[in-house]
């Protein structure tokens, strides 16, 4: 059960992935455009603004959504890397059930407000404002359904000491880390970074 809801949520995280690009792409042309537009013909295009801040807030929320599932998220593991493997497994346990509630918290919140800006139309596209508020409706409930097959991973799945721990310390302990995990995938041995 658990390796097809991971093959799942894998594949809905490379969709996030694809259209947060998307989302950057048109953010990039829009503002590009917008730029250009107030300096060649000395009029800017009024649904740039408003159509990129939105776009940043939903690529902003697919990017966490991603970062979530491949605990990616920076943080602190000062005292958990310490702790034997079964405080290491309670803390994780109760770290993603707080995280639950939180994104709980998130999903309800977002929910009330998409229904009651349903009507509400934005000031330049005239679009529902709800699309905006849509955005905390997707993270809540993408994070809720990962948060609980991780929390179904630590209380049922054997799991090593690197993975009891949800946290990155730094972006480049990080990426020396996934580095060092393709090298030694390919069977290649130790990364440069590690030979030094």
């Amino acid at each position: 059960m658990l390796e097809f809801t991971d093959r799942l949520l894998g594949r809905y995280t490379r969709l996030l992935d694809a259209l947060s690009g998307l989302c950057l792409a048109l953010m990039v042309l829009l503002v590009f455009s917008n730029v250009v537009a107030r300096y060649v013909l000395n009029s800017g295009l009024t649904i740039s603004e408003e159509l990129s801040r939105w776009l940043f807030v939903w690529l902003t929320f697919m990017g966490s959504i991603v970062a979530l599932r491949e605990h990616g998220h920076l943080g602190t593991d000062m005292l958990v890397a310490r702790l034997p493997a079964a405080g290491k497994r309670a803390c994780l346990a109760l770290a993603q059930i707080a995280m639950l509630c939180v994104s709980w918290l998130l999903l309800s919140g977002s929910w009330a407000q998409m229904l009651i800006n349903w009507d509400t139309e934005a000031p330049v596209t005239g679009a529902s404002v709800a699309i905006f508020y849509a955005s905390g409706v997707l993270m809540g409930g993408s994070a809720i359904a990962i948060l609980l097959r991780d929390l179904l991973r630590t209380l049922l799945a054997p799991l090593s000491e690197k993975d009891l721990v949800m946290v990155q310390e730094s972006e480049e302990l990080a990426a020396v880390a996934l580095r060092h995990e393709g090298d030694s995938s390919t069977g290649a041995g130790p990364s440069a970074t590690t030979r030094r």
